[in-house]
């Protein structure tokens, strides 16, 4: 309100679009030599720098260009026809000047290379008038009384094999510049360093948590997995032995991404297996309290949706509550397919929480499937989701296998059809027999 209209960033005057203030920054600087072999051998050997190019033309000229080690700038190495003006130019001084901040320590290691120095490093300083204030500027200009300021620096003057020459400068004020950002950039490196051991910390950590051994039945085989779309996620599934031949199957997907829904994700383990001696005979008593713990634990925004099934190995027996999770695959042996819907909401959301139990016998041959959105959202890069129906179908075409190759297979669909994967992608697939 009240504020001038932005400046237009698109020029429109010319047949094409141009924008303005584009991006610009000095490319090269030619040196002519007279070897560039032998000049580039100096460069690279003596000097430290780095080969940014070095390409031969059908023409026959060669270009090649050099580099110091922050890579902020190009050198050029030309060797001009000996009959040319610019063949003249050689060993002649330059007027490129190379800041470092400590042009001792510089020189040193260079003159023990062989690099040729006119002079030691000296110290320069040059008084400066400060300059009349602008028609109009409001700063009032310094009194007479005022110091004059100082600027000065370290300098000294090298060669290259042809005798051209560069100066090696380091200013107070570059100096203190550079090393600022010589300090940014380690403490930058080091967090960088530090963030990603303490991601490979977090890897090994929740890599522990899902299962380790699978409680044998006589009357069903499972088999899970969880492919993280980054080092750590949110996702999870478990296999909990509850006793008396029955058999915990969880599968969840907790809000977030990254670190805070890995952190999410132990809290609502820990809550289980804490909890899960009562889920006996009382999966909704056990889910009740899990809500409980995680309703207290957590912010306001975190839930999980999960799906908790208890499997009675000798009734072939499956009780399960589907707390606003994606709907479980039965596919019978026969062929018909039965969806295991929500029996009640997420976890962690509401203080005052409840649920309903559901319950299927299974047969031989049935094969039950518990998966995230990280499958049916999967996208191909056509934008195209995997879904529900890609999912059955897959389910349908494998289902004689083991479910370990059940698993395999359908994982195998998934990452061909989307190559990009953005979510955790968990299946569990369980197969009852006689």
């Amino acid at each position: 309100m009240g504020s001038s209209p932005p400046q237009e960033i698109w020029d429109t005057s010319s047949p094409g679009a141009v924008r303005k203030n584009p991006y610009l920054r000095l490319h090269s600087v030619t040196v002519y030599v007279r070897d560039q072999d032998r000049s580039l051998r100096f460069y690279l050997d003596q000097l430290g720098f780095t080969l940014v190019a070095d390409v031969s033309f059908q023409t026959g000229r060669r270009w090649v260009a050099v580099s110091p080690p922050d890579g902020t700038a190009i050198l050029t190495l030309v060797a001009p026809a000996p009959d040319s003006r610019e063949y003249k130019l050689i060993g002649r001084p330059t007027q490129v000047v190379f800041v470092t901040e400590d042009v001792l320590a510089k020189f040193q290691e260079w003159r023990k290379r062989g690099v040729r120095f006119s002079s030691t490093p000296r110290l320069r300083r040059i008084k400066y008038e400060r300059p009349p204030p602008a028609k109009g500027d409001a700063t009032s200009p310094a009194s007479p009384g005022d110091p004059a300021p100082v600027w000065g620096g370290v300098f000294t003057r090298f060669q290259d094999l042809d005798g051209n020459s560069f100066a090696l400068a380091g200013f107070d004020e570059l100096t203190r510049e550079v090393e600022a950002q010589r300090r940014a950039a380690a403490e930058k490196l080091e967090a960088e360093r530090f963030a990603v051991q303490e991601l490979e910390i977090a890897k090994r950590v929740q890599a522990g948590l899902f299962p380790q051994k699978l409680p044998p039945m006589r009357t069903l085989e499972y088999a899970g997995t969880c492919i993280q779309a980054r080092q750590v996620g949110g996702d999870y599934y478990d296999f909990l032995d509850l006793g008396q031949e029955r058999l915990g199957l969880l599968i969840g997907d907790i809000s977030g991404k990254g670190i805070a829904a890995a952190i999410l994700m132990a809290n609502l383990q820990a809550n289980l297996r804490s909890q899960c001696a009562i889920a006996l005979d009382q999966p909704e008593r056990l889910l009740c309290s899990v809500n409980q713990l995680f309703y207290e634990n957590t912010s306001e925004s975190a839930y999980a949706t999960l799906f908790f099934a208890e499997y009675d190995d000798r009734a072939q027996r499956l009780r399960y509550v589907n707390c606003g999770h994606l709907s479980a695959l039965l596919l019978r042996s026969d062929g018909k397919l039965e969806k295991l819907e929500s029996t009640t909401t997420v976890l962690g959301l509401f203080k005052d929480w409840d649920c309903s139990v559901g319950e299927r016998r299974l047969s031989s041959g049935d094969t039950l499937a518990f998966y995230t959105d990280g499958i049916t959202e999967a996208f191909s890069d056509a934008g195209e989701e995997f879904g529900e129906r890609r999912l059955i179908d897959a389910l349908r075409r494998h289902c004689a296998k083991s479910p370990g190759g059940v698993v395999e297979s359908i994982v195998r669909e998934v990452q061909r059809f989307s190559p990009h994967q953005h979510d955790d992608i968990t299946l569990i697939v369980a197969k009852c027999r006689a």
